[in-house]
């Protein structure tokens, strides 16, 4: 399969259209603005020297409040707050259910996950929309100018749903989305440049609401992305919960009651214990007792970690640094598991609540002012079509840098075919029904030719923000189809991590069973072209030769029902044997037809 790079990130300069541009980090707990020049960045912050904007929206009687203010309605046990909205990015109303928005989900339409917060209905983007607004007016602030254009970061393992709804939700705010980029990769952006780092590095990325690891290879001012890890759904608000969870059995938490457990948290970062508040009683927290809760997930993180190094055939003592980002990591446990797993102190360098923006403001200006770095983002789940037989041929696989483009050239199972449906697939299994649905169309005006005659390319383009489009063109006639992929919520909790998991645990069985299935369309084709055969030149059969192949394509169909692909492979062989005089009779007229009423001359310079 030939791979096209379509084109390199970075190379040429997008147009600058009279505002600043500006790398957003949109965290599910804080978020980040900064704006680099020379390749130097600088993080904005607030008339009161904060750089951190609480990912958090109350929504009163007035315009909704963003930031400190909303935590402080929110710490107050205000009901009207949204807190961790980066979780519902492109997920479904199950998700929401599972993650502690049960009691604020309206009701459901069908489509996107809405949420009923002080008399308003709203959906994950148009709070998110409201946080960068905010961010937007916090970096005009302190800019002095309009701001217009931004790099935002997301999760390396955000599908297209949850990347496309991140870009709705900036067009909202006002602002041209330049690029999104992968979290982890941003961070070794920023430190690639700050430090002029060179090798492979590990970004352990624990944020609010995800974690992500990237595997990259710096070299030169280029941060290719060699594998990637994650979990859509674990984070520090996870240890939020098990904290609130020591004063309450509750299903639903308090918003108030998790606002009190982050701080005990953040407390216990820098101090042995902490008090938490609630219900008008002092519970004592000791940093032992955060190790507890914090380990199971830890854990986690740290087999996820095992995944990428493996995919990317290493050791972690290949790995020349470790970068960390996000504020979960400032716990003194995660560095030392971190540091204990992969032989190495962390790299520490650059604050981890900021690297992230500070990776998205330099590529935002590099893709604004023109800059040397490249980087290569990864596909992190191969994409695909179903073929015959409920079988997937993968167009693009995982770990594909890009932006990236593939062709690859299909054909009709049936003569007079003259229309195919195109259905689109994401996941490592190699049955359709194993994988994620992410499209279909339908190509028509394909010409009624005998099968395997047509040809449609079908070609698969991600471009730089990770996003998918596919489009299909039959040869003869030039009909076209083309299709966005943007699926109406994103994979489930853990989905991912589970579809690779089951990828390598099945990679047998699904082997297998493909080729039982291949076996069973060839014998299926093998039939359909001798009927086609008896129906056309039937007078050429001898004495018995009709029952004789009617019998073998009977036992060819019992076969092909079977489990034992050799038995089908051999009947198929069988039938080939017992129509082979008849298929030369007729191979024999045919030429006799063609060469009908030709001069010798003619036909000897053919």
């Amino acid at each position: 399969m030939n791979l096209l790079q379509i084109h390199e990130p970075g190379q040429t300069p997008l147009p600058h259209e009279g505002g600043a541009a500006v790398g957003i980090d949109l965290g599910t707990t804080h978020s980040v603005v900064a704006v680099a020049q020379d390749s130097t960045a600088t993080v904005l912050r607030d008339i009161c020297g904060g750089a951190l904007v609480p990912s958090v929206v109350y929504y009163g009687k007035g315009e909704p409040q963003v930031g400190k203010a909303a935590r402080t309605r929110l710490q107050e046990g205000e009901s009207n707050v949204v807190v961790s909205i980066k979780r519902l990015m492109g997920r479904s109303r199950k998700d929401a259910e599972s993650l502690g928005f049960a009691d604020i989900l309206a009701a459901d339409d069908g489509g996107m996950v809405r949420l009923n917060v002080g008399g308003r209905v709203l959906t994950p983007v148009e709070v998110s929309a409201d946080i960068l607004r905010h961010v937007k007016h916090l970096a005009e602030t302190a800019l002095g100018e309009d701001v217009t254009q931004a790099v935002i970061t997301v999760p390396a393992y955000f599908d297209d749903a949850a990347r496309q709804a991140t870009k709705d939700a900036a067009q909202l705010a006002g602002l041209q989305v330049l690029r999104l980029i992968n979290e982890p990769t941003a961070a070794a952006l920023a430190y690639g440049l700050d430090s002029g780092a060179e090798g492979i590095y590990a970004v352990y990325d624990l944020g609010g609401g995800t974690f992500d690891v990237s595997i990259l290879k710096l070299e030169k001012g280029v941060f290719q992305v060699l594998s990637t890890g994650g979990d859509i759904a674990l984070g520090g608000d996870d240890f939020d919960r098990a904290i609130a969870r020591i004063v309450t059995r509750q299903d639903a938490i308090p918003g108030a009651l998790l606002a009190h457990a982050r701080a005990v948290k953040e407390q216990l970062s820098i101090a042995g214990e902490a008090m938490l508040e609630w219900g008008g009683k002092s519970h004592r927290v000791t940093g032992a007792q955060l190790e507890d809760i914090m380990m199971p997930y830890i854990k986690k993180t740290l087999a996820i970690c095992a995944a990428a190094l493996e995919d990317a055939r290493l050791v972690p003592s290949d790995i020349q640094g470790v970068v960390l980002v996000g504020g979960s990591t400032r716990a003194p446990y995660v560095r030392a598991q971190v540091e204990k797993f992969f032989g190495k102190p962390p790299l520490a360098d650059i604050n981890p609540d900021e690297v992230v923006a500070v990776g998205a403001a330099i590529q935002a200006e590099g893709l604004t002012r023109g800059s040397d770095n490249l980087l290569l983002d990864v596909v992190p789940l191969s994409l695909g079509l179903e073929t015959m037989g409920g079988l997937v041929e993968k167009i693009i696989h995982r770990n594909t840098p890009i932006p990236v483009a593939a062709k690859q050239s299909f054909t009709t199972y049936k003569d007079g075919q003259n229309g195919m449906i195109v259905h689109v697939v994401q996941g490592e299994r190699e049955m359709v029904d194993q994988n994620r649905s992410l499209a279909r169309f339908e190509l028509g005006g394909i010409p009624a030719l005998p099968a395997g005659i047509a040809r449609v390319e079908m070609t698969f383009e991600v471009d730089a923000d990770g996003l998918l489009s596919v489009s299909a063109c039959e040869e003869t006639t030039g009909v076209e189809q083309s299709v966005s992929v943007k699926p109406s919520y994103g994979l489930q909790e853990g989905e991912i991590e589970q579809m690779l998991l089951d990828s390598m645990q099945h990679a047998r069985e699904d082997i297998t069973l493909r080729l039982l299935r291949e076996a069973a369309m060839e014998a299926g084709r093998s039939i359909e072209e001798v009927k086609s055969a008896l129906a056309q030149d039937a007078d050429l059969l001898e004495s018995g030769e009709k029952e004789a192949i009617s019998r073998q394509m009977q036992v060819l169909e019992v076969a092909a029902q079977g489990q034992d692909r050799d038995d089908i492979d051999a009947q198929v062989e069988r039938l080939h044997s017992v129509t082979r005089p008849f298929a030369e009779r007729r191979m024999d007229r045919a030429i006799q037809s063609a060469l009908k009423g030709a001069h010798i001359d003619d036909a000897a310079n053919s």
